[in-house]
């Protein structure tokens, strides 16, 4: 947790807004640091959004108030700052039915039976990194290595909500229906995403999920 932090890459979008990015695998370290800048940068004057991503931070500021060379001067000495130990997300348990359409697929893909796949899928704890490409998608780090699939080749035209995927090196669940080309494995029938709900979104980055295997109908 105290070890150097890696080099950052500031680049602007546009007249206001930067992105700051690390190079470099999916790593918790690597996003939790990713966090702490964004908790820093957001108590700097003239930033108005700030929208973390996969090793990544994307800031929007008023350009009246600050500029591009002076928040990049704030998230570098920020960035400099060692890591502060981060008390644990809340857990959040999801129940899956394990009969999705690429269960045997990535069995046979990782050398597996559909049953040891998903005894692996259910053994981890998974962080929230980071909520994109829809709302309340939330990219899980911390899948096992024996599980890590590619997409298909041929993205679905439309996922079904609640279907639970693999994605590389990442596992994920499609909160609505949408195009996708995550390798399916199971579905759940927890809501992920309530735009009358307060938050919308089931779960935040930092917060564990671990799921849990149902019987399947």
């Amino acid at each position: 947790m105290n070890t150097a932090p890696p080099d950052l890459l500031v680049r602007p979008l546009g007249e206001a807004a930067l992105c700051c990015a690390v190079d470099g695998a999916i790593d918790l370290e690597h996003q939790q640091r990713i966090w702490q800048l964004g908790a820093g940068l957001a108590q700097t004057g003239g930033v108005l959004g700030l929208i973390p991503g996969m090793n990544n931070l994307t800031l929007t500021f008023d350009p009246l108030q600050t500029d591009g060379a002076a928040l990049e001067q704030a998230a570098r000495a920020l960035w400099a700052r060692p890591l502060r130990r981060q008390q644990a997300g809340r857990l959040v348990e999801i129940p899956v039915r394990y009969d999705g359409p690429d269960l045997a697929e990535v069995a046979a893909h990782c050398g597996l039976s559909p049953e040891e796949v998903v005894q692996r899928h259910t053994a981890a704890d998974y962080v929230v990194y980071f909520i994109g490409f829809q709302p309340g998608f939330a990219y899980l780090g911390g899948l096992d290595p024996a599980l890590h699939t590619p997409r298909r080749s041929e993205p679905r035209t439309a996922v079904p909500a609640g279907s639970v995927g693999i994605g590389g090196a990442q596992t994920g669940i499609y909160p609505l229906v949408t195009p996708g080309g995550w390798q399916l494995i199971g579905r759940t029938a927890l809501p992920l995403f309530d735009p009358q709900a307060e938050p919308p979104t089931l779960l935040a980055p930092g917060d564990r999920v671990r799921f849990v295997a149902e019987a399947s109908s």
